[in-house]
């Protein structure tokens, strides 16, 4: 799924226009990335948590010449995935109902 599919699935789900479902998860990517830039950490309860780590420098190996590379210390963005979601996951989604052929 991408953007404009979760947006139109979004929009259906809540009965919002696209345009305000739009508006509203660039708000939450927005603020999310901001808190994430600060180093906060965002909860939301039953879905999941957002929270950085730290990457220390480290010395690696360029695959194609087997030099040594320097890899410099980086702030990694981490997801852990909440109880809900996690159950929500390892549920096989409902059968949909078969449309029955009519005869004429």
């Amino acid at each position: 799924m991408n953007k404009s599919e979760l947006i139109d699935a979004i929009a259906k789900e809540s009965g919002l226009s696209k345009k305000d479902v739009d508006a509203a998860l660039k708000s939450f990517v927005g603020v999310v990335s901001d808190a994430l830039q600060k180093k906060e950490k965002v909860q939301l309860i039953g879905f999941g948590t957002f929270e950085t780590g730290e990457r220390a420098a480290r010395v690696g190996k360029n695959p194609r010449t087997h030099e040594e590379i320097k890899i410099a210390a980086s702030t990694q963005v981490k997801f852990k995935a909440g109880k809900a979601l996690k159950e929500k996951v390892n549920t096989k989604p409902a059968k949909k109902a078969k449309k029955s052929k009519k005869a004429k």
